[in-house]
């Protein structure tokens, strides 16, 4: 009888469901690249044979992980993984930077580096007069190949050159701190919506499909803000990570 993919321990006394154990499992043994992407798993009644479990305990645990974007069912080929979805901490780093300590390959492709007037949203968060110019740049953020993000950031003209081909070869939060800006401080709001035609297009997803949306004012060491970003994710392959303290 052949090894299963993953040896996976099961702890039969523990409150933690049967299923969540091994979804955990299965999901860490993604995210560290032990099950890659493309990997076909098991048939769920081999599964449950190889674990000890019940086939609707495997077929749980599996569907958890299909939910979260994890695994795919492909009809005549069977549950694949499909990539580790990106968790991002709540820091003062650009989700290219985050990419790049994940060992992840991010890429870009600038849809927009231009001077636009500033409306009253980007206008309040800059600091400046309604339709005063400003820098906008429009970036589809990509890891290993696949979209994850849509950025859109304003900065104020003057500020900083940012070339296109920079752009796509780097991060903004590289860039400004290339040109001597020190980023202090930033705040932010995190939620979620749906996303529209366009953006599920552009994002490989749905139309409705659930995006999490992050707006962010970065602020240098002498208090002047250097830029708002207003962005978009596609909620299958990212989340924010918060680690909270008792007080």
């Amino acid at each position: 009888m052949p090894e299963p993919l993953l040896r996976i321990p099961l702890d039969r006394t523990s409150p933690v469901p049967l299923y969540f154990q091994v979804a955990e499992q299965l999901e860490r043994a993604i995210e560290t690249g032990q099950l890659p992407p493309g990997i076909r798993l098991d048939n769920e009644i081999q599964l449950a044979d190889d674990y000890g479990l019940s086939r609707p305990t495997m077929r749980r645990a599996i569907q958890y992980l299909v939910e979260r974007g994890l695994l795919v069912r492909r009809r005549g080929v069977g549950t694949q993984v499909v990539h580790a979805k990106v968790k991002r901490k709540v820091e003062l780093t650009s989700l290219y930077d985050d990419l790049v300590a994940a060992g992840q390959r991010p890429s870009t492709r600038v849809l927009a580096n231009t001077a636009r007037p500033a409306d009253a949203t980007v206008a309040a968060a800059l600091g400046v007069a309604v339709d005063e110019p400003v820098v906008f740049v429009e970036r589809l953020r990509l890891a290993a190949g696949e979209p994850l993000a849509r950025l859109r950031n304003y900065l104020p003209t003057g500020l900083v050159e940012l070339p296109t081909p920079a752009l796509e070869e780097r991060g903004l939060y590289q860039l400004l701190r290339a040109a001597g800006i020190q980023l202090r401080v930033a705040t932010q709001v995190v939620g979620a919506r749906a996303a529209t035609a366009a953006e599920a297009k552009l994002l490989g997803e749905t139309r409705g499909a659930p995006l999490l949306t992050m707006s962010r004012t970065t602020y240098n060491d002498t208090g002047r803000v250097v830029e708002y970003g207003n962005h978009i994710y596609r909620a299958s392959r990212y989340t924010f990570e918060h680690t909270l303290v008792g007080r």
